[in-house]
């Protein structure tokens, strides 16, 4: 750093559950000035990780007294925010509620629908959620099966915060039978109060809230918050968050229009998608639960390191050869491998293949699965299409991001596995979109930028966030 020179620092960090990344941005110039990544210490002590990647972060700015305008975080440390969702029916209340999860940055430990069972009950006592998300019914619709599962509820051994997001003529009834249980209970809007009517954001807001207000202290990192001005939310909202700005822009800023993000770590794939996701072609008409124009998904059986050897099982061992060029025991002896260490990296010809293709097939199923398809129906005056979840097939952007992309040589050889194919053309995955790379990292720090800095944040990613080779 040029000490005759005063910036106007932001200092973002993500307290990953391998990594603790940072990140530091000149706010004047609106560019990265530093980044670091130090192994996480969440089961120590939070600080030791930070403090050395604040080491390398001292060191490229040229001193060990900056003075940052901003202090910010995220995390996904200690497994992340850990939530069960309960509803009505699968494909409505569940999924809704499923929606609210996912869109706060949540990872969904299960979901269940119609009346809760005692297996069921033991089955969520022992997967130990943060927060329950109790929805079910409609305004003014089934009243049974919300207040059956807050007895039940009531009753069980959870050790978790409530979150009652369902019919709203008997929300203060759960609320009562919960609490008088012992149980913490909040109330908020119905994630479904209507058929049609999605209305996910008053949860992601409430479920923020209790990451901030009781999930930060339970993970130990509470001990970062005397060096950082606050964490502000769960590292994939914060992903999120940046991606919805990217696309959507802000007051004087122009946004880039629809997009979808694809994230492949270690442990899962997300994908992100910021688009209405209508019908592109005449003749369609949509089904089932309204989609909301910030969707994610994750896929936990999709990952580079801790869910290698599930996507082993998950691939057919022909397609994964294809994919790799690399006889199929080859394959497993190299996810054997990092199975049994986690940061190794590829050093033969034969094991960058195999990464290479590792990557692509969590790119190419984790966007299959949260595209929406299209299903033949026939009637009698022919066949007609009836679309299921979001037409992405027109998306002009897909953004590639996590370590095994951003470290590639040739990114491009991953994300076009998210292509359309013409051989499975009720997948509606993007057919010719142009490829950005997030190849600083900085997605989750913008989104924690973007909430104090929006303009600022999002000139920051169009200059870095470039197109691929």
């Amino acid at each position: 750093m040029n000490r005759g020179v005063i910036m106007s620092l932001a200092l973002l960090i993500d307290f990953g559950s391998t990594y603790t990344k940072v990140v530091t941005a000149d706010l004047d110039a609106e560019k990265i000035t530093a980044t670091a990544r130090a192994r996480t210490t969440v089961d120590t002590n939070i600080m030791d990780g930070l403090m050395q990647a604040m080491e390398y972060i001292y060191q490229q700015l040229g001193t060990d007294k900056p003075d940052f305008k901003y202090k910010l975080a995220c995390s996904s440390a200690a497994g992340g925010l850990r939530i069960v969702a309960v509803g009505l029916v699968k494909d409505l209340t569940v999924e809704a509620a499923k929606q609210a999860a996912l869109g706060a940055g949540a990872r969904v430990l299960g979901v269940y629908a119609h009346e809760l069972t005692v297996k069921e009950i033991n089955e969520i006592e022992s997967a130990k959620p943060e927060i329950l998300l109790l929805a079910g019914g409609t305004d003014g619709g089934n009243k049974e099966v919300i207040l059956h599962n807050a007895r039940m509820v009531a009753e069980s051994m959870l050790d978790a915060v409530i979150i009652i997001a369902g019919n709203k003529v008997v929300a203060e009834d759960v609320h009562r039978i919960l609490a008088e249980a012992g149980k913490e209970a909040l109330i908020t809007e119905n994630v479904l109060p209507e058929l049609e009517k999605l209305n996910v954001l008053p949860a992601r807001r409430l479920i923020r809230q209790v990451f901030l207000d009781k999930i930060i202290e339970a993970k130990g990192l509470k001990k970062a918050e005397a060096f950082i001005e606050r964490i502000l939310m769960p590292t994939p909202a914060a992903v999120l968050n940046a991606a919805q700005l990217l696309s959507q822009g802000c007051d004087d800023e122009a946004g880039l229009g629809d997009l979808l993000v694809v994230d492949i770590g270690g442990a899962t794939t997300d994908v992100h998608s910021l688009a209405d996701g209508l019908p592109t072609r005449s003749g369609v008409s949509c089904r089932g639960l309204p989609q909301p124009f910030a969707k994610r998904t994750v896929e936990g059986d999709l990952g580079m390191r801790v869910s290698a050897a599930a996507l082993l099982e998950t691939v057919p061992p022909a397609l994964f050869e294809q994919y790799a060029g690399v006889h199929i025991e080859r394959i497993k002896e190299y996810i054997d491998k990092v199975q049994q260490n986690y940061s190794i990296l590829p050093r033969s010809e034969e094991e960058k293949q195999v990464e290479t293709a590792m990557a692509a097939l969590c790119a190419g199923l984790a966007v299959e699965r949260h595209v929406g398809t299209l299903e033949v129906v026939w009637t009698p005056f022919g066949a007609s299409y009836v679309q299921h979840g979001k037409d992405l097939t027109e998306t002009p952007y897909v953004i590639g991001t996590g370590g095994v992309i951003v470290e590639h040589q040739e990114p491009s050889k991953i994300l076009k596995a998210a292509l359309f194919n013409e051989e499975e053309p009720t997948k509606l995955k993007p057919r010719a979109p142009k490829f950005l790379v997030d190849k600083s990292y900085i997605l989750a720090s913008m989104g924690l930028l973007a909430e104090v800095e929006p303009e600022k944040s999002l000139r920051i990613m169009k200059k870095y966030i470039t197109p691929t080779n």
